[in-house]
C-alpha cells in the first residue's frame, strides 16, 4: 500500500509540472567540412611561403646591374609581377576555404509545418534566344520538365522569353501545350522521376504507356523539326485554331529580331485549361518584348526584368525561378527543397535566394574540355554558403521576388500600375502586361541599376548577385545528391573559349568599375565576401602570369639566364613545397567532391589553355547579337 500511495503521489508530482511543448521539425541543417581546421592552418603555412618567394623577387630585382637591367632584372620584374597576380588570386580563393559548409533538406518534416494549399506560387522564368542556335525542342524539353513538377500545378505559372521574336519558338510552345495535357498526368500517375521528355525517353522504359506517350512525343518532335526544316515558312499548315492563327499575324514583313512589337501569348491558363485528367494546367506564356534598335535592350538582363514585370501583371508569384532554356529539371521535388529554407524563421528575412549547382548531361568520361567546372559550380558556392551565401549563377536559382526590389528592409515599388494578381486571361493584366513589355517602360526608371536584375556587365548573373548581397541579402547553396538541374555543355573547344571570353569581358567591366568588390564590396558585404567576389571579378588576370610562365623562362633558358633555383640551393625547396602544396590541395579538394585524378587533370590543363585565350579577351569584339 505505501509503494502505492508513493507512485501515485510521485505521480501526482510530475502531472503538476508544466509540460514543454516539442521543439519545432527541423526543415534544414548545415555541417562545417571537417577540412576547415585543416586549411586555415595551411593557409597561413603557404602565405609565409608567398612572402618568402615575393622577398626573393624583390632582392633578385634590386641587385641586377645596370648592364644587365634589359636582361636579368626584366626578367626578374616579370617574374615578380607574374608571382604578385598569383598571390593575390591565392588570397581571394581562400575565402572560400575558410568555412565550407554542406546543407541538408528534411522534406519530409515539410508537410507537418505547412500545408500544401499555403505554398507559396512560383513564377518559373525561361530565357531563349535564337531557335537555330537553341533549338526549340530544349526550351519546350526544359517547360515540360518544371511544368511537371510535384508542386500545386495552379501554383505554377511558366513564362518564355523569346528574345529572338522567333514564329518558330511560339509554335513549338503551341505544340508543348498540347503535349502537357498527356505528359503531365502521365509523370504523375507513374512517379517518374526524369521528368524532361527528352531525357526519360532516351533511357530504357518499356510498358504500353511508355510506347504510347514516345509516339505521342516523337510526332510533336517531328512535327516542330519540319517547321524548323523550312524555317517557318508554313507554320499555318500546321495550326487548326484560330485563335493560334491570329497571334502568327504580328510577324509582318518588317519584323525583325532587332525591331519588332511585343508579342505575349497565353498559351495555357490554369483557370480554364485541364489534362486528359480533369486536373487544372500550369499557366505557360510566351513573351517576346517590344526591341527597338532606337533604345538599348541590356541583354538577358532586360530580359529577365520584362519577365519580372509581366509576371506581375498576371499571377505575381513571391518565388521566381530562373533557367536556361538548355538547363531542365532533373527532380520533381527540387521546390519542396526550397521551401525547407523559406519556411525558417531564422533564415528567411535576409533570404534573397536559393542557388542549385549547375551540372551538365552527356560529358564523357574524363572531361576532356573540363565542362564540369566543378570550382564554379560546387566547391566555391559551398564556401560562399559559410558566409553570406553563394553567388547567383544564371540558372537554377530560387529567388523571393521581394529581394529583387530594394534591401531586406527598404522597399522599391516596380511602377507597375496594377499589382495583384489576376485572372491570367483577363483583358487588363493582358494590355497592362504588353505596356510593361515595352522598350520604353524602363526609361527614366530605377530598373536594372536599383530594381530588379541589375545592367552594366555582360555576366549579369554574377553582378546581379553582387549587388543583392552588397544590399545585405543573404543567399544559400543547396546541392542534393540527385541533380536538381542539368544542362547541355560547349560540344568543341572553339564554344568553350567563346564562353570564357563573354565571362572574361563581363567580369571586367565589374572588376574595375565603381563597384568593384575591392572598394565598393569590402565597404557594403565585409572583406571575406569581398574576396569571394574580387575571385571572380579578377578572374581574367590569370592570363598574366599564365603568359609569362609561358614565355619568359624559354627566353631565358636560351639567353643563358638561371632564373630558378638549383636542386642544392635552400630556396629550392620553397619553390617544391609551393608546387606541390597548391596542386595537391586543389586535387584533394576536387577529389573529395566526387570526381577523378583524371578529370582534375583536364580541368587544369583547360584552365591553361583558357588563360592564354584571356590574353585577347579585352580586345575581342563581343558580338552582342549572339547575347541577346
Amino acid at each position: 500500500m505505501k509503494r502505492s500511495g508513493s507512485n501515485q503521489n510521485q505521480s501526482c508530482v510530475h502531472s503538476s509540472t508544466p509540460i514543454s511543448p516539442p521543439p519545432p521539425l527541423p526543415l534544414h541543417s548545415f555541417e562545417v567540412l571537417r577540412r576547415t581546421p585543416l586549411n586555415r592552418a595551411f593557409a597561413l603555412v603557404y602565405a609565409t611561403a608567398i612572402s618568402a618567394l615575393l622577398y626573393r623577387h624583390t632582392l633578385s630585382l634590386l641587385s641586377g646591374s645596370a648592364t644587365t637591367f634589359f636582361s636579368f632584372s626584366l626578367v626578374s620584374f616579370s617574374l615578380l609581377l607574374s608571382d604578385a597576380v598569383l598571390a593575390f588570386m591565392w588570397v581571394t580563393e581562400q575565402a572560400f576555404r575558410m568555412r565550407p559548409v554542406r546543407r541538408k533538406v528534411f522534406i519530409e518534416n515539410l508537410s507537418r509545418v505547412v500545408d500544401e494549399k499555403n505554398f507559396p506560387a512560383l513564377d518559373v522564368f525561361i530565357c531563349t534566344a535564337d531557335p537555330f542556335k537553341e533549338p526549340p525542342l530544349r526550351a519546350i524539353n526544359t517547360a515540360l520538365s518544371v511544368m511537371a513538377y510535384d508542386y500545386p500545378t495552379d501554383k505554377v505559372s511558366v513564362y518564355v522569353s523569346d528574345d529572338g521574336g522567333s514564329q518558330l519558338t511560339l509554335f513549338s510552345l503551341m505544340e508543348a501545350a498540347k503535349f502537357a495535357t498527356h505528359w503531365l498526368p502521365f509523370c504523375k500517375e507513374f512517379r517518374i522521376e526524369e521528368r524532361c521528355p527528352d531525357a526519360y525517353f532516351r533511357s530504357t522504359h518499356s510498358c504500353a504507356q511508355t510506347e504510347k506517350m514516345k509516339i505521342m512525343y516523337g510526332m510533336m518532335k517531328e512535327k516542330i523539326e519540319s517547321v524548323m526544316e523550312r524555317r517557318g515558312g508554313f507554320v499555318n499548315d500546321f495550326i487548326s485554331s484560330d485563335h493560334h492563327r491570329q497571334a502568327f499575324n504580328k510577324w509582318t514583313p518588317g519584323f525583325t529580331r532587332q525591331d519588332h512589337p511585343t508579342v505575349i501569348e497565353v498559351l495555357l491558363d490554369s483557370g480554364t485549361d485541364k489534362d486528359v485528367t480533369g486536373r487544372a494546367m500550369p499557366n505557360l506564356v510566351y513573351v517576346s518584348r517590344e526591341k527597338s534598335s532606337s533604345w538599348p535592350h541590356h541583354f538577358k538582363a532586360g530580359a529577365l526584368n520584362v519577365l519580372l514585370r509581366v509576371s506581375e501583371t498576371m499571377s505575381n508569384a513571391p518565388v521566381v525561378l530562373t533557367l536556361d532554356c538548355d538547363m531542365y529539371s532533373n527532380d520533381p521535388r527540387t521546390p519542396l527543397r526550397v521551401l525547407c529554407h523559406l519556411f525558417d524563421p531564422v533564415v528567411a528575412p535576409k533570404l534573397a535566394y536559393i542557388q542549385f549547382p549547375q551540372r551538365f548531361h552527356g560529358i564523357d568520361k574524363h572531361d576532356i574540355y573540363g565542362n564540369e567546372q566543378k570550382h564554379l559550380f560546387q566547391l566555391n558556392p559551398m564556401g560562399s554558403d559559410g558566409s553570406a551565401g553563394p553567388n547567383y549563377v544564371g540558372s537554377g536559382c530560387f529567388f523571393r521576388r521581394r529581394s529583387l526590389f530594394g534591401g531586406p528592409f527598404s522597399f522599391l515599388s516596380s511602377g507597375v500600375l496594377q499589382l495583384q494578381a489576376k485572372p491570367i486571361m483577363s483583358a487588363t493584366p493582358s494590355a497592362l502586361s504588353h505596356h510593361v513589355a515595352s522598350c520604353t517602360f524602363e526609361h527614366a526608371t530605377d530598373w536594372g541599376y536599383k530594381m530588379g536584375f541589375r545592367y552594366g556587365s555582360l555576366v549579369e548573373d554574377y553582378y546581379t548577385g553582387y549587388r543583392l548581397q552588397c544590399e545585405g541579402w543573404k543567399s544559400v547553396f543547396c546541392n542534393p545528391n540527385r541533380a536538381a538541374f542539368l544542362g547541355d555543355v560547349p560540344l568543341n573547344l572553339t564554344d568553350a573559349l567563346t564562353q570564357n571570353r563573354r565571362w572574361c569581358v563581363g567580369l571586367l567591366e565589374v572588376g574595375f568599375s565603381r563597384y568593384n568588390p575591392i572598394t565598393f564590396g569590402i565597404r557594403s558585404m565585409g572583406l571575406l565576401m569581398a574576396l569571394n567576389y574580387a575571385h571572380y571579378a579578377y578572374w581574367p588576370i590569370w592570363s598574366i602570369p599564365i603568359t609569362i610562365y609561358a614565355i619568359v623562362p624559354q627566353l631565358a633558358l636560351i639567353n643563358g639566364l638561371s632564373i630558378f633555383p638549383t636542386m642544392w640551393d635552400p630556396w629550392f625547396y620553397l619553390y617544391w613545397f609551393l608546387f606541390l602544396g597548391a596542386y595537391g590541395q586543389d586535387a584533394i579538394e576536387f577529389t573529395l567532391a566526387g570526381s577523378t585524378i583524371q578529370r582534375w587533370w583536364n580541368d587544369q590543363r583547360m584552365w591553361l589553355i583558357r588563360g592564354i585565350g584571356q590574353v585577347a579577351s579585352s580586345s575581342y569584339n563581343i558580338d552582342e547579337e549572339a547575347y541577346i
